[in-house]
């Protein structure tokens, strides 16, 4: 059997805002009416098809880690953001203060990528300065759609500001409503592609490491090339 390689994105957010119905809905295209209360983090898993339908398809595992929002574990949530791949940063569409406390958020998680020990300056407060040279893709999910009238739903398919700033995908969602999600729809679409550039910038941006090995035929062959050189000087 083979074992699949896997990335992790975490999923962050103010206390309530839907992340664990959020989660559930996207790794089982299921709606979970009745979530619990997340203490630390959960962990769920989705196979993705990577660039699915070309000839470069190939199936990994999403892990999500639903980050617990409780101002009373603020301190030791930095142990999850180790070795972060992606970033999806959930607010409530009903709660303004869910929207603007993303910042936040996204510093507490960015602090840790930068070695801030997880914590930053003024409760990991937020800088743009911290995207200058941020590889993790980041997409922007607002909750809780069936709650928001029309008019105000016009006026929220506009782009926030950190989505903007942060060049990251945004879609809102219904978690009670698994056709939200629905194959082919825009916001289906839309995390597919977060999901592939996750992927790719994990596997496919940067070429692999060199083994031990090659390295130290390469330093083999360097000392021989300088040995060869200092020879033919002497001669």
């Amino acid at each position: 059997m083979t074992t699949l390689e896997k990335v992790r994105v975490v999923v962050v957010g103010d206390s309530g805002v839907g992340k664990s119905c959020a989660v559930h809905l996207i790794c089982h295209n299921q709606v979970c009416s009745n979530p619990s209360y997340t203490i630390g983090a959960a962990v769920d898993v989705k196979i993705h098809e990577y660039k699915e339908g070309t000839p470069r398809q190939k199936s990994y595992f999403i892990e999500l880690w639903d980050v617990g929002g409780s101002v009373n574990h603020a301190n030791s949530r930095h142990v999850f953001y180790n070795q972060v791949n992606g970033i999806i940063l959930v607010h409530d569409l009903t709660n303004r203060k869910s929207l603007l406390n993303l910042r936040k958020w996204l510093g507490e998680v960015l602090s840790r990528e930068n070695g801030g020990g997880g914590r930053s300056k003024s409760s990991s407060e937020y800088d743009p300065e911290q995207f200058v040279g941020c590889q993790v893709p980041i997409l922007v999910l607002g909750t809780k759609a069936d709650q928001v009238d029309s008019k105000r739903q016009a006026f929220l398919s506009n782009t926030s500001l950190i989505a903007e700033e942060c060049g990251a995908d945004e879609f809102n969602l219904d978690c009670l409503s698994a056709k939200h999600l629905a194959p082919g729809s825009t916001n289906s679409v839309k995390l597919t592609r977060f999901f592939d550039k996750v992927i790719f910038r994990r596997f496919y941006q940067y070429p692999a490491r060199d083994s031990p090995q090659k390295v130290i035929e390469r330093r083999q062959v360097s000392r021989e090339s300088s040995q060869v050189g200092h020879n033919f000087k002497a001669w």
